[in-house]
């Protein structure tokens, strides 16, 4: 049985589908990390991880995760079933779209940028970070999530660039977004069998194409400009340069600045 913590009405709303149980941790040091040592655990299928704080917290490329106590919902999500191996690269879209989706109920229009953050303005408010276990074929996947919902004095001012929060757009309640999450994983789960719709319906909340990206890849000093055309298979952005040069940048070699 799980200490459901604060969300034991979000577990009671979601009975009924595979995303009913809920593990509340005052602090663990990353929930990704805790659901990693879970997948493949059928009796884990489904279960989301919710930690006040995490000590650990981790973003893309090994960078930390900073979040106040209290100022963010973060949180990981074992998926309830096994995936082709093949359709792991989807699922970072997928989760991005679900979170996406659930901000704008809560009135916060925030823009989808690859691969897998949401801004406002300029300032990050959500980052995906997804963990997958593989065997041949098969796959276990978990989606991890931070998102920041309200600014405080502790906040940290000194990222750069400067981190957003749900707050300086509309107040939002951490079970409340966290339920309609849960409720957009439930009602897409099926999606997950076709990579090639969630690239589609991804390149349209993206604004893909003609979306301009500056792009740094890795092992080089100067970022360049582009406009994005498509998500391709396995995830990498197919850009222009403003040369007229046509690529595919891969997940793995270069991110995204701004």
């Amino acid at each position: 049985m799980y200490d459901f913590g604060p969300y034991s009405a979000v577990a009671a709303d979601l009975a009924g589908t595979p995303f009913s149980a809920i593990a509340y941790r005052a602090e663990t040091g990353s929930t990704n990390d805790d659901a990693a040592a879970l997948l493949g655990d059928p009796a884990a299928a489904g279960l989301t991880i919710v930690a006040e704080r995490q000590t650990h917290g981790k973003g893309r490329r090994g960078r930390t995760w900073i979040a106040h106590p209290g100022s963010a919902l973060l949180f990981t999500t074992i998926l309830p079933r096994e995936l082709p191996s093949s359709h792991l690269w989807a699922v970072p879209f997928w989760t991005v779209l679900a979170v996406h989706r659930a901000l704008r109920d809560c009135a916060i229009d925030a823009s989808i940028v690859w691969p897998n953050d949401l801004l406002l303005g300029t300032g990050k408010v959500a980052g995906v970070l997804c963990a997958s276990r593989v065997s041949g074929e098969s796959a276990w996947s978990a989606c991890g999530i931070g998102i920041n919902l309200r600014r405080s004095p502790e906040a940290a001012e000194r990222i750069d660039p400067l981190p957003g929060f749900c707050d300086d757009v509309a107040p939002v309640d951490g079970a409340s977004l966290l339920r309609s999450i849960l409720r957009a994983f439930d009602a897409s789960l099926d999606a997950l069998d076709n990579p090639q719709r969630i690239a589609r319906v991804w390149e349209t909340a993206a604004k893909v194409p003609g979306r301009r990206y500056r792009l740094l890849k890795d092992g080089e000093r100067e970022p360049f400009e582009a406009t994005a055309i498509a998500l391709a298979n396995g995830g990498g952005l197919v850009v222009r340069r403003d040369d007229g040069t046509r690529e595919t940048i891969a997940l793995a070699d270069a991110r995204a600045l701004r």
